[in-house]
């Protein structure tokens, strides 16, 4: 009986040396898995804005879609300095590349629309206090006030 046991032990203890560097290369991958969480948050709230009636504003669309960007930057980093510890195939890394450039490409168009809609309401804003307006009268157009004619009329 003694010697089943101490048998038993002996194969959990074995067992036990043997998981023990599946241990460190599983601990050092955790924030791969970290990183793909964070990445299909990111996805499901850009799905879900676009499924609701209440549409992304071009704000929120460069935000999130910066914070996407950002997390496939470090993904594929990651990635491509653990790809032998961590057993990531070659294909997930290409597909992740080419997965951020897409999302690059969005984060681009609405960042310029962010812009474009900033610009639209400067001049909004300028047009609203009369400065830079052509029509104005007088001398507007060159900077200077108007002027009134001297003698008689």
């Amino acid at each position: 009986m003694a010697s089943g046991l101490i048998a038993t032990m002996g194969l959990a203890a074995a067992a036990l040396i043997d998981a023990a560097p599946a241990r460190a290369q599983a601990s050092g991958c955790e924030k791969m898995q970290a990183l793909l969480q964070e990445r299909q948050s990111l996805v499901a709230s850009l799905n879900a804005a676009t499924k609701s009636k209440r549409k992304l504003t071009p704000q929120q669309a460069c935000s999130t879609m910066t914070k996407l960007v950002g997390n496939g930057t470090t993904t594929v980093k990651f990635a491509t300095d653990n790809q032998d510890w961590c057993q990531i195939p070659p294909s997930f890394i290409d597909g992740m590349k080419a997965d951020n450039q897409k999302a690059a490409a969005i984060r681009t168009q609405a960042c310029n629309a962010v812009k474009q809609q900033a610009e639209m309401m400067r001049r909004a804003q300028q047009q609203a206090q009369g400065s830079g307006n052509p029509f104005a009268g007088g001398d507007a157009i060159t900077g200077g006030g108007m002027r009134i004619p001297q003698g008689a009329l």
